[in-house]
């Protein structure tokens, strides 16, 4: 699979957008998983995410150990997931499991990662004495700033690469289907 370097869609989607799946020609069995909508989704979102990732690497103000993790290729868009969905007032673990559509035993391994980095802590939760609240560390409160500003400026370069009217259609119409 080759990594495209701009954001033009290729003569393949092109052809195949203004076509139904009704009726597309038949095409050989290799192509048509190339090319659709839902390929191309996740192949914006991995470029976004690792250019999200690159930018928090090189942020001043992201504290150096986690500045390093993030040079290494340490953190991945699983660490991002945290990021996304943990509420600033933190989460149970069940929670934060259900809003980034992971397992909890899947989440469990993610926030002790997270947690022997710095990013979050285990605190008691104030209306179940049993349960436990993820929460951003002071350290992860500076990961999440890190986090903000590099994806406003993976947007901004999104912007650029296609043109103002085509990411805002981009974004209105992906937040339409998304609903």
């Amino acid at each position: 699979m080759s990594e495209r370097s701009d954001l033009t869609p290729s003569p393949t989607l092109a052809a195949h957008a203004t076509q139904t799946a009704a009726t597309a020609p038949a095409a050989p069995l290799q192509d048509w998983r190339q090319a659709h909508l839902g390929h191309w989704l996740n192949q914006a979102l991995q470029k976004f995410e690792a250019r999200v990732l690159v930018l928090m690497a090189g942020n001043e103000d992201m504290p150096l150990a986690l500045s390093n993790l993030a040079a290494r290729g340490r953190l991945s868009a699983s660490h991002v997931h945290i990021t996304r969905h943990l509420a600033q007032e933190g989460a149970r673990l069940t929670d934060l499991a259900q809003r980034a559509g992971m397992s909890k035993q899947a989440m469990s391994k993610l926030v002790d990662q997270c947690e022997a980095w710095g990013l979050v802590e285990r605190a008691p939760d104030a209306h179940d004495a049993r349960a436990q609240r993820i929460v951003f560390s002071a350290i992860g409160l500076s990961w999440l700033l890190a986090y903000r500003e590099a994806v406003a400026q993976a947007q901004a370069e999104l912007r650029t690469a296609v043109g103002d009217e085509v990411a805002t259609v981009l974004a209105l119409g992906l937040e339409a289907y998304a609903a």
